[in-house]
């Protein structure tokens, strides 16, 4: 999986997801570009992506502004000629959780903004670029909730799915080009973000092996390898296709009801071992 002389940009890449994945392309050769809107990580992932000397862009800014993302193009274009993998990581379900009914045009605006709207001013921004790269490819992370049903936050998840007709549309437009379209979907990941390991109350983490097939919550570099592969020539017949990477939670999907009547996908057991 050799990116040798190949750039990659990562959205969202200065923690979690998005940082496990610029690091992953680096120790395969890549030069790496990322934008990240907090300011603090974006000086974090400056200062590891950089190390040794690496060839690295790091941009604080945020992908939901048009003239932002423009700015990122010319300067990718500037430093590096062209663009090789795009991977859209940004995305976030806002802590907007509530049932439908209680949504207002507000929250739905931010949630397409965030979730949908900037992957299509990004890719748009990039494709002049991608066209100019070596056997171009471009990675959107979704989530398993797009694939699934998700209770109390089916906005978010209606711009999941939604991710899956572009990636496969999309996949069918820049086929005769030679860029290649794909989507990860991971299940929850333990990151900055979405801190698993510290939501679960603490005598309810002895069940959490039994809560996924594989016997664990993904971490960063999970998802990240996933992404490497969908841009690595291993992929190169590979198009407009999901890649789940969750654990085997998909396949074992399934939201319950617990005794106090909350929607969980985290099964309480009873003292006979049957879920309640």
């Amino acid at each position: 999986m050799d990116f040798q002389g190949r750039t990659v940009l990562v959205t969202g890449g200065g923690a979690g997801i998005g940082l496990a994945a610029a690091q992953a392309f680096q120790e395969q050769g890549a030069r790496v570009a990322v934008i990240e809107i907090d300011g603090r990580r974006a000086d974090e992932a400056a200062t590891l992506l950089g190390a040794g000397g690496k060839d690295a862009l790091v941009v604080q800014g945020d992908v939901t502004y048009a003239a932002t993302v423009n700015a990122l193009a010319a300067q990718i274009g500037e430093r590096f000629g062209s663009l090789d993998v795009l991977v859209n990581n940004v995305g976030d379900f806002l802590r907007i959780a509530k049932p439908f009914e209680q949504y207002n045009d507000a929250d739905i605006d931010s949630l397409y903004a965030v979730n949908l709207g900037q992957v299509f001013t990004v890719t748009r921004a990039m494709l002049p670029l991608l066209r100019r790269g070596q056997a171009a490819s471009i990675v959107n992370v979704s989530s398993i909730e797009g694939f699934r049903g998700i209770p109390n936050c089916s906005v978010y998840s209606a711009f999941k799915a939604a991710l899956t007709g572009f990636t496969q549309s999309l996949s069918l437009e820049l086929g005769p080009a030679g860029i290649r379209v794909n989507l990860i979907a991971p299940e929850t990941t333990e990151t900055s973000q979405v801190p698993v390991s510290l939501v679960v109350a603490e005598e309810h983490r002895h069940q959490m092996p039994h809560w996924i097939p594989l016997g664990r919550f993904g971490t960063p570099r999970d998802i990240a390898d996933g992404i490497v592969f969908l841009a690595s020539p291993r992929a190169a017949w590979i198009t407009g296709t999901a890649l789940h990477v969750n654990g085997g939670a998909l396949a074992a999907s399934g939201w319950y009801r617990d005794p106090k009547g909350t929607w969980t996908n985290m099964p309480v057991m009873s003292g006979n071992g049957m879920n309640l």
